[in-house]
């Protein structure tokens, strides 16, 4: 996606495709209840469920803080998504391409102002793609290529590129002046010699893997040595818009390929990834040579409900699960599952792959379960035999399952710790770390509990219009409020020119129009208030608009007939002008 602004109309589409039960139900434990779905809130500690989902609507409403909106607003809320990431996450679902309007100028100054090194870094990529094709030494790496069963076809699908040998191809190619060497220097496409004036290339002799986010934006580029230069794997430095350990080599390729990820396979190599796609098993993703972060596995949950980790059979590869797994658990919860896939010692991805799909898919079936590899590591450390080594058993894990998320996961976790144990759940306790090592969505204060005082007109027609827009479809005037200024009435009038062009408008999308407005904190007071019985919504919704055309008119009378008239105003039309006040009131 470009720098434009994202149509409004594109915005409303794609959330008439988005079932936010789907979304919302991939992060908390909803369960039925009624017409909506409930759960506890996950913006607020609380013990009675109070936050509901309405698959109607398409929104949700805690009626414990207050928290609500459409499903862009969860995904922003709930995963810190900024709002074009939390857009672009929707229309992948829905397999659709985010457009842009012409204005540039639409877009954030911070993103404009990365526009130059998002553009350097694409150029880079198309240049190493086009070495590969062309460069004279290109030949070394082609074979390297083909050796490990790499068709031209999918080196084209990852944008597999070639960095010639030498300190200064890139620097030649679009280093000319100052400023387009600022440029590379950023993007950290070229570095600074130490002690000594001049820049050098990064990424020389090495075989490109282009680096993309979700937006598939070229971000950085890992590079494989070709003989025995080192270090074998070389990655972009840190950047504006590179981060290592935010960053999954193939994750923006697994989105393309597959309209629907349900499931991801993290593996630890480049080749891993893109050798796995050839073979057909596209839901690859790398960590960049890094230990798997907290917000790896955020991003990944973002994604799918179930990761599958695939290490070396080995002790390397077995404590690196572990810290995978040590990593990963303040994320853990209800709906989401954790597998563990180990390979057999001196094998990887790319050589099992070759001995069958069906062989591999198998592998991943049996792979160990988060639980089963949590106990299992566990139960080495401390001798359930003896009375002695169950309490240490005990000692040792339940700090561990203190880090899960309260809930049903984590109950069972300690429930199978009791029973190793051999005592009573009760008796294992459990002691909560401190709360910098787990990160939860930001908490609000709960509002207390629902309005009952009588709201006012103005409150309560909004509220029916955002339980049940069809009714702003009411063949009702509006012209007594068009001359006002307040900006609740111009609010409501608004909310009602809205309903009225786009008829199958739904709560989500109202919502969504006034989010980030100067009425939102006040549309959220109004969704506070109890609701009337729904049989009496539409006799309201009329009530209350009558009411309110009635009192603006009284009140525009009455200020007419108050207003000083320099001329001295004429004590007959005073007096007519009394007598239709007195009228409009008997009606």
């Amino acid at each position: 996606m470009t720098g434009g602004r994202i149509p409004q109309q594109f915005i409303d589409d794609l959330l008439a495709r988005t079932d936010i039960v789907d979304i919302i139900d991939g992060r908390v434990s909803l369960r039925k209840a009624g017409r909506e779905f409930r759960a506890c809130c996950p913006f607020h500690e609380e013990k009675t469920p109070s936050f509901f989902v309405n698959r109607e609507k398409q929104f949700y409403h805690c009626f414990g803080c207050g928290a609500h909106g459409s499903a862009i607003g969860f995904l922003m809320e709930f995963d810190g998504m900024p709002f074009p990431e939390a857009i672009q996450e929707l229309a992948h679902r829905q397999g659709l391409e985010v457009p842009r309007e012409g204005d540039a100028g639409a877009a954030s100054g911070a993103e404009q102002a990365l526009q130059p090194v998002y553009g350097v870094l694409e150029n880079a990529a198309g240049y190493f793609r086009q070495q590969l094709r062309q460069h004279p030494q290109a030949g070394i790496a082609v074979n390297y290529l083909k050796g490990r069963a790499i068709s031209g076809e999918t080196a084209a699908r990852f944008n597999i590129g070639f960095a010639p040998p030498g300190w200064d191809n890139l620097l030649c190619r679009f280093g000319g002046d100052s400023e387009r060497l600022q440029l590379l220097t950023t993007a950290g496409l070229v570095a600074e010699k130490e002690g000594a004036s001049g820049s050098y290339d990064r990424l020389r002799n090495r075989i490109i893997f282009p680096i993309r986010d979700l937006r598939g934006r070229v971000v950085g580029f890992g590079g494989r040595a070709i003989g025995d230069d080192k270090p074998k794997y070389l990655n972009s430095p840190e950047t504006p818009v590179f981060h290592k350990g935010r960053e999954l080599y193939g994750l923006y390729e697994a989105r393309q390929a597959n309209r629907k990820l349900e499931q991801l396979l993290v593996v630890e190599g480049y080749m891993d990834v893109v050798s796995l796609a050839q073979a057909g098993v596209t839901n690859v993703v790398a960590t960049l040579g890094t230990a798997t972060t907290g917000d790896h596995i955020k991003r990944l949950f973002r994604q799918v409900s179930e990761l599958i980790f695939c290490f070396d059979g080995d002790r390397a590869g077995r404590q690196a699960a572990w810290r995978a797994l040590e990593t990963a658990l303040p994320e853990m919860g209800e709906g989401r599952q954790i597998r563990f896939m180990f390979l057999p010692e001196g094998e990887d991805p790319d050589t099992i792959i070759k001995l069958g799909v069906e062989d591999f898919q198998a592998r991943i079936e049996n792979a160990v379960p988060f639980s089963e590899f949590l106990f299992e590591v566990m139960l080495k450390k401390a001798d359930k035999s003896s009375i002695d080594g169950r309490a240490k058993l005990v000692e040792l894990t339940r700090p561990l399952l203190a880090r899960i998320p309260e809930g049903v996961y984590r109950h069972m976790l300690l429930s199978r710790l009791a029973e190793l144990a051999q005592i009573e759940v009760a008796h294992v306790g459990v002691v909560e770390p401190p709360a910098v090592t787990v990160k939860k969505p930001p908490q609000r204060k709960a509002a207390g509990r629902l309005e009952k005082s009588s709201p006012s007109l103005l409150r309560r027609a909004l509220q029916l219009l955002l339980a049940d827009p069809r009714l702003g479809l009411i063949d009702l005037s509006l012209d007594a409020f068009k001359s006002l200024k307040n900006p609740r009435y111009v609010l409501l009038l608004e909310m009602v020119e809205v309903i009225r062009s786009q008829p199958g408008i739904n709560t989500g999308m109202l919502l969504e129009r006034w989010r980030t407005s100067d009425q939102a904190e006040y549309l959220a007071s109004v969704l506070q208030l109890e609701m009337p019985p729904q049989e009496l919504w539409e006799s309201e919704f009329v009530a209350c608009m009558q009411k309110m055309a009635k009192q603006v008119q009284e009140q525009v009378l009455a200020q007419a007939f108050n207003q000083p008239d320099p001329e001295k105003q004429d004590l007959k039309m005073k007096s007519e002008l009394w007598q239709r006040i007195k009228e409009h009131k008997t009606h």
